[in-house]
């Protein structure tokens, strides 16, 4: 069963609110927000409960799912905090004589883009297991993952930390549903995770391959989807999935060819023939009234000459 002691958000494990309050005036709210953190940061740095550590003592965690970092997002961040510092510490667990990650590797990244020799940082006592599950929280926390990089941080969760899905969206905020659907990407052949990667699908373009089974087909279908909206893709696997049936295309004789010929020729229109010589249909096309008048008028005559033939008139 998943354990509750770490709590539903990373950042209580700070005491550091990372969404400041609503405001009519957004920009003020910021700056108070930004105020308290930096006042936060120096009371933890006095009180010894965040410290300055050397930052090539410290390593990334390997395990982590985020495997991407935007080069031009951690330049702007690295900015930043050439001017203002960093306001949030990273979370540290102590490697031997070195230390190790479990949250803020992105600011660790700028911070040695920026040229800092410290960081500030909490130092905690984890055990490898609350290790895992912290650093996997953390990152599903923030919400910056990509769909793949999430899905396959959940299933990490739920087989190293034994959670259900159900722990797992608890845990996270979210429902089960969402939980479910989002570990179904998983199931989706690797060429087309790879889509997902490098922002060529979105998750909802995605999960509308998951019921095509036929990995050739469903890369086929993810590259159509590419230049698609969701609801023209899921049309489109429909389509896959239930092919409307071909129409057979019954031979003709050599007859019944000559009926249609010699039909033409007496209607002066168009003539066809759906069948064979056992069983079909003969259809004739107008295109005016007058077509249908001059059709209607040699069909009169037929019948006139017909009942005249059979003694009727």
């Amino acid at each position: 069963m998943a354990r509750k002691g770490l709590g539903r958000t990373f950042d209580s494990l700070l005491g550091i609110n990372e969404n400041p309050p609503q405001s009519e005036e957004p920009k003020k709210a910021a700056e108070t927000a930004s105020e308290k953190r930096v006042e936060s940061l120096r009371r933890k740095m006095e009180s010894g409960e965040v410290n300055e550590i050397d930052i090539t003592d410290i390593d990334p965690n390997y395990e982590q799912p985020r495997k991407n970092f935007d080069q031009q997002a951690l330049k702007e961040l690295a900015d930043s905090i050439k001017s203002h510092g960093i306001i949030q510490p990273l979370v540290l667990v102590r490697m031997g004589m070195r230390y190790m990650i479990i949250a803020g590797e992105r600011r660790w990244r700028a911070a040695k883009m920026a040229g800092l020799k410290t960081v500030p940082a909490v130092v905690k006592n984890y055990t490898p297991q609350q290790i895992k599950e912290v650093s996997l929280v953390e990152n599903l926390q923030r919400e910056d993952l990509n769909p793949v990089e999430t899905a396959r941080a959940i299933k990490q969760l739920m087989d190293e930390c034994n959670m259900t899905q159900e722990a797992v969206a608890d845990r996270l905020g979210k429902s089960r549903p969402a939980i479910a659907n989002t570990l179904r990407l998983l199931s989706l052949d690797d060429r087309v995770l790879e889509m997902i990667e490098k922002n060529r699908l979105s998750a909802g373009h995605a999960r509308t391959l998951v019921v095509v089974t036929d990995p050739e087909a469903q890369v086929k279908l993810a590259q159509k989807a590419c230049n698609m909206s969701v609801r023209d893709t899921e049309k489109m696997v429909r389509e896959y999935l239930n092919p409307k049936p071909q129409k057979v295309k019954v031979p003709q004789s050599i007859e019944l060819k000559e009926l249609v010929s010699n039909m033409q020729r007496v209607f002066a229109t168009k003539v066809g023939a759906i069948g064979n010589d056992n069983k079909g249909r003969l259809y004739i096309d107008y295109y005016t009234k007058d077509d249908l008048d001059r059709i209607c008028a040699m069909v009169e005559d037929l019948r006139q000459k017909a009942a005249v033939d059979n003694n009727e008139i």
